[in-house]
């Protein structure tokens, strides 16, 4: 059996050339291709990049699926195809392990059971290095049955990656998705009215990481000599909702509306719709635990990397009032 160690020597013998498989190419799938593409480009590096995708529903790709075929060629990404959500562990089995690193970039859009599945046969297949879908929160310090059931599903994960030596595996914490917390279905900020609603009180904190940036430093993770290993943080910004409101309101060169959601309340909101999704997410976020960590502990931090906060997003993409008050 291989251990971690010897992965890592195996790894390293490779040099000239790294095979890595990136599974899906949604959002955080096309940053991750994108960085690490223009990262084996720049240094001339022979490592190849393939992308798992779902194959096409019928024989003529779509317009849309031809725009991203065409995208993926000029980023010189080969392409797989495989649907996680019915392929078998042991279909998966097959493909990865032709890889030496196999990153997921699918997250919980493609069903309960997925994340298992995958870490199930990278596992299985003797990945070298396996990067699962973890590139949110703090699931260790969630913890079990949180109002979001999907996030149990990441601990399994994290058990099975635990129990084994033979998978170098890491896992990026990248807290929530910068656009997500200016979502209007999210329902913190809506522009349209002036309003900033706080999950759990003013003082409630939340990390807060664009996808670019998650491509980026994920791609100098993966190249980061000695090799990096377990769990690592990226923090954008971290900052509280009384923050935001503020920062929402200088943006927008208007006064905002300011209502606090309690725990208790988004407790209720989510009893009443159990299924709701949103609700779910917020509730989790509300309760402050494991989704936010200060900045300066994290890896781009301790890399003197500048990374994309809150405040700059808004400006680059928050519609500006008419006129300033």
């Amino acid at each position: 059996m291989n251990t971690p160690a010897s992965n890592a020597t195996a790894l390293a013998s490779r040099t000239s050339r790294t095979r890595f498989l990136v599974v899906g190419a949604g959002e955080l799938g096309i940053a991750v291709l994108e960085a690490l593409t223009a990262h084996i480009t720049k240094n001339e590096f022979s490592d190849t990049v393939t992308v798992l995708l779902r194959p096409p529903a019928d024989s003529a790709a779509s317009p849309a699926k031809s725009r991203q075929l065409s995208e993926l060629e000029s980023l010189g990404v080969s392409v797989e195809y495989a649907d996680v959500s019915t392929a078998s562990v042991t279909d998966l089995t097959t493909v990865f392990s032709r890889y030496d690193t196999v990153l997921s970039c699918i997250g919980f859009a493609a069903g309960p059971g997925t994340q298992l599945k995958l870490t199930e046969a990278a596992l299985a297949a003797g990945v070298p290095r396996y990067l699962p879908w973890q590139f949110g929160v703090d699931y260790d310090l969630v913890g079990r049955g949180s109002p979001q059931d999907l996030f149990d599903e990441q601990l399994d994960v994290r058990d099975l990656l635990r129990g084994q030596d033979t998978t170098r595996w890491i896992i990026v914490s990248a807290g929530m998705f910068t656009s997500f917390l200016f979502e209007p279905a999210f329902g913190v900020v809506d522009t349209s009215t002036r309003t900033v609603h706080a999950l759990g009180s003013w003082d409630t904190a939340v990390t807060l990481t664009t996808p670019e940036d998650i491509g980026l430093l994920t791609t100098q993770i993966l190249y980061t000599e000695p090799p990096v290993d377990g769990i690592v943080y990226l923090a954008g910004d971290t900052i509280t909702y009384g923050q935001l409101a503020d920062l929402v309101q200088e943006v927008l060169h208007t006064d905002v509306t300011r209502i606090e959601w309690s725990v208790e309340h988004l407790q209720a909101e989510l009893a009443q719709e159990p299924a709701d999704t949103m609700k779910k997410y917020r509730a989790v976020f509300g309760q402050g635990v494991g989704v936010a960590w200060p900045v300066a502990s994290s890896f781009n931090a301790q890399q003197s990397i500048a990374m994309t906060s809150a405040r700059q997003w808004a400006e680059q993409n928050l519609p500006a009032a008419a006129s300033p008050r």
